[in-house]
């Protein structure tokens, strides 16, 4: 077995969510899924198929995501590994009904940071090992990073004042 580092591009103004399924019918039920809870969200997905004619599947309602998202997932390679880049809402208004989704399997990670997927490669194919969301702490928030905190949350309107 050896090992890769596929680096995942970030279209502008976007977040991804990255996950495992286990059907064809992925992406299609990601779409409805998508299209139904956030009004006005933008997106792109990408489906890896693990057998039959093996395709990258696609869909999505905006051209630019949905482009990205078969350009990183082909980088990556996984059978059954899925890659959504949304815009205009946050993974938090979607990750719920994705989760809820019947061919969901697993969700690595959903993020607006620069992301590394760590891949296995053996002779039968790619796997996910997992992924490197972000970067390393800097420290132990404090008092005052405490209230920031809590006020960009009452600013963008997740917490009542």
């Amino acid at each position: 077995m050896n090992t890769e580092i596929v680096e995942l591009e970030l279209p502008e103004g976007s977040n991804l969510i990255f996950g495992h399924s286990h059907f064809i019918k992925t992406v299609e039920d990601l779409y409805d899924v998508l299209a139904s809870s956030a009004p006005g969200i933008r997106f792109g997905i990408a489906f890896c198929e693990a057998s039959g004619p093996r395709l990258v599947r696609h869909s999505g309602n905006d051209p630019e995501l949905e482009q990205a998202a078969v350009r990183n997932i082909e980088k990556v390679g996984a059978g059954h590994s899925f890659l959504i880049y949304i815009r205009n809402a946050f993974p938090i208004n979607v990750l719920l009904a994705i989760k809820q989704c019947p061919e969901i399997v697993r969700i690595h990670c959903a993020t607006a940071n620069p992301l590394q997927v760590v891949i296995a490669v053996t002779d039968q194919g790619r796997g996910v090992l997992g992924v490197v969301d972000g970067e390393t702490p800097l420290g132990v928030e404090d008092a005052d990073g405490r209230a920031k905190r809590r006020d960009f949350l009452r600013a963008i309107g997740y917490k009542e004042k």
